[in-house]
């Protein structure tokens, strides 16, 4: 044990491995703990504690601000935590940064919940439902959301002028969406041409493939 590192408590899924991709970019210190959602790990009154929604992922870095020992909750919120305390990922011009921070709430409030719904009416539960009007609308906004984002990427590589936390919070999602989702066709991806150069741009990225696997499921 490293009671002195950030520990991460997280699933692989497009949330949890915001964490841990940006972790391994960054360098810094941290243990990874799995929280197994499946058996209900996340509602247990320790990591309740530690947020209060019940969901991954959650840090807690022993050395926060003033050297005191700092719990966060939300995905995006410690992407942001961990790009200040690493000074990466997000420019510190302020008019950019703003911007990066655009982009990131954009994956958050929209690319996230949308892409997530259409995994469930396709995939999972919501498959059974003999009502497509539910998928239809979530598969017609995730189409939406793939547009925006690739007249974003059509004349740039990143979401910024450079990689960014907004990059990293939004990858899992996209590669989510066409291979566990498997709703490649349903959202008509391959026509998003410039969303599939920026994907494969990251994936290359060797810290993104660690972090895809972090942390291990047993």
């Amino acid at each position: 044990a490293r009671p002195d590192a950030i520990q991460l408590y997280s699933l692989a899924t497009p949330n949890g491995v915001k964490v841990s991709i940006m972790l391994e970019e960054t360098g810094l210190a941290y243990e990874a703990h799995l929280i197994d959602i499946m058996k209900g790990e996340n509602n247990l009154p320790e990591f309740v504690a530690l947020n209060p929604n019940a969901k991954i992922p959650a840090i807690i870095d022993p050395n926060g601000p003033d050297g005191k020992p700092i719990g966060l909750f939300e995905s995006g919120a410690i992407l942001v935590y961990l790009a200040d305390k690493s000074g990466r990922f997000l420019s510190n011009d302020p008019a950019r940064r703003h911007e990066t921070l655009a982009w990131l709430f954009f994956q958050m409030a929209s690319i996230g919940p949308m892409f997530g719904q259409v995994g469930f009416f396709h995939k999972f539960a919501g498959r059974e439902f003999e009502d497509k009007r539910p998928l239809n609308r979530y598969v017609a906004e995730a189409a939406r959301l793939l547009g925006v984002l690739d007249a974003r990427l059509q004349d740039r590589d990143w979401l910024m002028d450079d990689y960014s936390i907004a990059d990293i919070a939004t990858v899992g999602w996209v590669r989510n969406l066409i291979t566990f989702y498997e709703a490649r066709d349903l959202v008509g991806y391959d026509r998003f041409t410039h969303v599939d150069a920026w994907l494969n741009r990251a994936l290359a990225r060797p810290a993104v493939q660690r972090g895809l696997q972090i942390p291990a499921r047993g």
